[in-house]
């Protein structure tokens, strides 16, 4: 796999236009509710792994006149969330390009911080944990929100492509050196790297209405099917051709039935980073 910042793998999802408008579906309200209820106007907030911004305009919002700061490992990603910013007139809102393992603020500096789907494409997890701890404040909160792959859900599946579609996607994220079931362990890695006050819980995020399904094939169709997902899946021989075509055709199969649904499975924790060093 090619190296990506500090000679890390890099970000193995890529940024197709498909997987943009996944993100573009995901706001504050949706994926960050378990932190929402900490935050207070006047906090300063870090959103790693911003992307283009969606999570983080609802986060700059819900702190006014607190701060936000958005990090991602790529610039067109910046690009973006400042754009998101000054569309909404979030002047509030700063983004910069750096990786979660060498974040560039000093000691202390933040209320709380915020990640989504971010800590399962990183390696070293301690030394990530580490550096979201060091910028936080004594007392300040972490939040994270992470997958479980092998939780989703899809019906109707007879022959289990979906899930073997699955499968090959946790192979592709495990030797990129990802994580793909780092949701199932996020109380348990949060205690060992010297966090406390840790409240985990676990949600779905649901494809069942007629446009969800909808946009569930496209989405799935042209990202996981497309060359950014499928060209490596070949060349390391996770997947062949006639999976491939296989998971095209079941996934028309499942659009087309009136029970089709979907479902992503995610878990989420907060916790605080303790006021007396340990």
């Amino acid at each position: 796999m090619n190296e990506g910042i500090s000679g890390r793998p890099e970000y193995a999802m890529g940024y197709s236009e498909d997987f943009l408008r996944m993100l573009a579906r995901r706001n504050v309200d949706k994926v960050a509710f378990h932190l929402l209820p900490l935050l207070k106007p006047g906090m300063r907030v870090l959103d790693f792994g911003c992307g283009p911004g969606t999570i983080s305009v609802g986060l700059a919002k819900r702190v006014e006149p607190g701060e936000l700061h958005g990090i991602d490992i790529a610039e067109s990603q910046i690009e973006m969330a400042r754009e998101a910013a000054k569309a909404g007139g979030h002047d509030n809102a700063t983004f910069r390009v750096a990786s979660v393992g060498d974040l560039p603020f000093e000691d202390g500096f933040f209320d709380a911080a915020h990640g989504h789907a971010i800590l399962m494409h990183v390696s070293q997890l301690d030394e990530g944990l580490a550096e979201l701890k060091r910028v936080l404040k004594p007392g300040g909160t972490l939040s994270l929100r992470e997958l479980v792959a092998n939780s989703n859900m899809y019906e109707p599946d007879p022959d289990g492509r979906l899930r073997q579609a699955t499968g090959v996607f946790s192979s592709l994220l495990t030797a990129n050196g990802g994580h793909p079931q780092l949701g199932n362990g996020l109380k348990r890695l949060l205690l060992e790297a010297g966090f406390e006050d840790v409240r985990a819980t676990a949600s779905f995020e649901l494809f069942s209405d007629d446009e969800d399904r909808a946009f569930f094939q496209g989405f799935l169709s042209g990202w996981f099917l497309g060359p950014q997902m499928k060209d490596p899946a070949l060349r390391y021989g996770f997947a062949t051709e006639a999976d491939v075509e296989a998971w095209a055709e079941t996934l028309k199969t499942w659009r087309a039935h009136p029970g089709g649904f979907a479902a992503f499975a995610w878990g989420e924790a907060v916790a605080r980073k303790p006021e007396v060093a340990r």
